[in-house]
């Protein structure tokens, strides 16, 4: 008798079978995470800034190389979705879209707001 094995389904599909208030709250969660260890980042560039004239020209390199420009867009998205996302919830405190058809219109505003939010970061970053 051979067991079944466990089926490892693909990130996008398993995302597109989700409803978009679940997608919603995952990217609330990912979104946490990264302001996380973003603001780890932010406080060693700001350390190495305020250090002394040669660690400011050092921060002042890594954020213009690409890497730290993409860094600091992909900080910038999280806390513009973070932020998004809070509103939202602070909403729902006041029963404001606390039905299911509220839920999904919240979720898909926040969503493309943040979407919005995101390619206006990059546009200023670049």
């Amino acid at each position: 008798m051979n067991a079944p094995r466990p089926v490892n389904l693909p990130l996008p599909s398993l995302f597109a079978a989700m409803p978009v208030t679940a997608v919603a709250s995952i990217l609330h969660r990912l979104a946490g995470m990264v302001l996380f260890v973003g603001a780890l980042f932010l406080c060693y560039l700001f350390d190495l800034a305020l250090d002394d004239q040669a660690g400011f020209e050092q921060a002042k390199e890594i954020v213009a190389a690409g890497a730290g420009k993409v860094a600091i867009w992909a900080i910038l998205a999280a806390l513009a979705y973070h932020l998004l996302a809070g509103v939202k919830h602070l909403l729902l405190d006041f029963h404001i879209g606390d039905t299911a058809r509220g839920g999904r219109i919240g979720a898909w505003a926040s969503i493309l707001l943040a979407l919005a939010a995101v390619v206006a970061a990059g546009a200023w970053l670049w």
